[in-house]
């Protein structure tokens, strides 16, 4: 059978409390069959992550580090699938871990079906603060983040997205690169695109790695409104509905703020608000329970429900506004990423 050589690019900036141990898991794999080259492209980071990169470069020859004064996510993936050479190409976040077989069990499903353009499976998030444990849970239900299963888990089979995806290189060729004009969503806008040509994205659970999650509420509000914001420019750049789970954020805000107008109505008054208030709510407890939340953090997971729920569709709304109907481009405020 064919030996399929890897390659891990790893888009990074300051990162110095995350990189050494990244890296050092690209080098601990069980896969034999070729060498691993990995590919830090690194935004010129300021904080001593580029000094530990070149040192683990003298200890492990595989290890490159590219620049990326650009700055931008999708330019740094790019560059780094740009300067490899292999039948497999891996994205991986600087804050993430992965586990020994991580390599193995890729390739194995690629090597399995010629049609998988793309394998992955599920993060585990290691949590730095209580918040962050909080969103965690949110983000572990299906209520939370719809059906991503890279997020929430579940059984074998394709998906329309991973996390982490390790990528077939005929593939790539095919279908083309991360679309540079993206500052979120460049991840979902290339699954589209393969999964549109015809190859599928398989989902493993037993494929793990890990992810230290550092977050706070205000953090996660600006990063999920820009997901529904340029969301909008995907859809609008391919004239297409890329999941229809992405248009259930928008339609409960749409919704909650065309009752509260016709609240004024005196013959309609607060009912409407009421009952979408309430659906809701019984909804987000359903879910909290579901996870298995501790009952001190029940009024946090269903904050971060609101949250997440609230900005995605705030930011969809702001992007059908600015994309569909002024017909205009991203903004310069839109493409200033909130990291």
């Amino acid at each position: 059978m064919q030996k399929l050589s890897v390659s891990i690019v790893i888009p990074c900036l300051n990162e110095l409390a995350y990189i050494e141990k990244c890296v050092r898991s690209t080098q601990e794999q069980t896969y034999k069959e070729a060498p691993i080259s990995v590919f830090v492209v690194d935004g010129l980071s300021t904080d001593g992550t580029r000094e530990i990169v070149k040192q683990l470069s003298t200890e492990y020859p595989s290890v490159n580090l590219i620049d990326n004064p650009d700055r931008f996510t999708p330019k740094a993936l790019n560059l780094g699938i740009e300067a490899s050479s292999t039948d497999v190409v891996i994205i991986l976040g600087a804050h993430a871990e992965i586990a020994p077989d991580f390599v193995e069990r890729n390739v194995a499903h690629l090597k399995a079906d010629k049609r998988i353009g793309c394998a992955g499976g599920v993060i585990r998030n290691v949590y730095e603060n209580e918040t962050a444990e909080v969103i965690g849970l949110a983000m572990s239900s299906p209520f939370g983040v719809g059906n991503a299963r890279f997020r929430t888990g579940g059984k074998k089979g394709p998906v329309d997205t991973v996390a982490f995806g390790a990528y077939r290189r005929e593939a790539l060729n095919e279908i083309g690169l991360f679309d540079l004009d993206l500052v979120r969503n460049q991840d979902d806008e290339l699954n589209y695109r393969l999964t549109k040509a015809g190859w599928k994205i398989f989902f493993d659970p037993e494929i793990k790695s890990e992810y230290y999650v550092r977050s706070s509420y205000a953090r996660l509000f600006k990063q999920y409104r820009q997901y529904g914001y340029w969301k909008v420019y995907v859809n609008k750049k391919h004239n297409a509905v890329t999941s229809v789970r992405q248009l259930i954020p928008f339609f409960f805000v749409a919704y909650m703020a065309l009752a509260l107008v016709v609240a004024f109505i005196p013959s309609i008054g607060l009912s409407p608000v009421v009952l979408g208030a309430f659906l809701w709510f019984l909804a987000g407890i359903t879910a909290t329970i579901l996870v298995k939340t501790p009952s001190s953090k029940y009024s946090g997971v269903l904050f971060t429900f609101l949250i997440l729920h609230a900005s995605y569709g705030i930011g969809y709304g702001q992007g059908i506004w600015q994309f569909l109907i002024l017909g205009k481009s991203p903004s310069k405020a839109g493409k200033k990423l909130t990291r």
